[in-house]
This record gives structure tokens, sequence and C-alpha cells, in this order.
């Protein structure tokens, strides 16, 4: 689910805002788009795939809000990974566009469902 859109990377250019397929990101007056509807958000990626500037943070959990700051969100060296692994834009010439095996996503999912799991078995 998305999560962030980091304002100090992002160069307001629109783009995640014309690909998102729900409407969960919305053109801000001023200023970097805005998360208007998070919960309609279907975990796609492709607003992450289409920000060239590495400002939008996806977690790869679907089903619920995850909390994250912009420093950690940073310090977790997943900005801009989704495009890099997919081979897109700049990443072209050194890695093969294998978008459709979605790999990094489901390795991502992985790794939220673990704590998460480990979270419901506790309360039940």
């Amino acid at each position: 689910m998305i999560e962030l859109i980091l304002a100090d990377r992002c160069t307001e250019c629109g783009a995640c805002v014309e690909v998102c397929p729900t409407n969960v990101i919305a053109r801000a007056v001023a200023g970097p788009p805005l998360l208007a509807r998070v919960e309609d958000c279907q975990t796609c990626f492709l607003c992450e795939l289409y920000c060239r500037a590495d400002a939008i943070y996806v977690a790869p959990d679907c089903d619920r809000r995850v909390a994250i700051t912009p420093e950690q969100a940073v310090a977790s060296g997943r900005l801009g990974q989704y495009r890099k692994h997919s081979g897109w834009d700049e990443w072209a010439g050194q890695y093969p566009n294998e978008q459709w095996l979605m790999e990094t996503v489901f390795r991502r999912a992985g790794e939220a469902a673990r704590p998460a799991e480990a979270d419901d078995k506790r309360t039940t």
C-alpha cells in the first residue's frame, strides 16, 4: 500500500497521478501530490515505477497501512528499488525489464508478512 511521497525528492511532475488506476494520488494546488484515497490502493507499484525521482514509498503489505517515516524509507534502501529491478528507464541497460515476474514485489511482501504473522500469533 502506498505510504509516503517524500516532498524533498518529488519533482511534482504528476506522473504518479496519471498512472494510478484507482486515483489514490491527487494533484495538489501547490507542492507534491496528495495521498487522497489510500484505502483504495491496490499496491500495483505503478506510481513507484513511474516516479523518476524515487520519491514514493509503497509498502508491500496491501492489507494494512505500515507506519514509516521519510527517514526510515530512505534508510531502507527501497526507494527506487522496484524501478531498478524492473529495468525501467535509466536501468534498462543494466537490468532486464522483467516486470511481469514481479519477483521483488513478492519478496518484499513475504518480508512484510513475516513480522505481521508473528504479531497475529502473539495476539491469539
